[in-house]
């Protein structure tokens, strides 16, 4: 059963092979530090790389120049927007 994360807790724990600890260590000690700093710093690179592409909205230059447009020249409300605006709070 996994454990919870503890979110005050500094350490982390990892069940690897062998052989992949061996391959870390061999890459760590080529970049002259130790392996926590080179998991770490392996892993914050990926973790930001995915958040990045998790965040960024990709468009082709032909939505692109369709969402501008829309901007500027947004359509009239129809029905369901004008029912969309009176169902919302007062407080808004």
């Amino acid at each position: 059963m996994p454990r919870t994360a503890v979110e005050d807790n500094e350490r982390m724990s990892l069940r690897i092979a062998a052989a992949a600890k061996s391959k870390l260590l061999r890459a760590a000690s080529l970049r002259n530090t130790d392996l926590t700093n080179f998991v770490t710093q392996s892993a914050l690179r990926e973790a930001e790389a995915v958040i990045a592409e998790a965040e960024t909205v990709k468009a082709s230059e032909r939505d692109y120049l369709r969402i501008l447009d829309l901007l500027e020249n947004p359509p009239k409300p129809n029905a369901k927007l004008r029912a969309a605006i009176k169902a919302l709070p007062e407080s808004l």
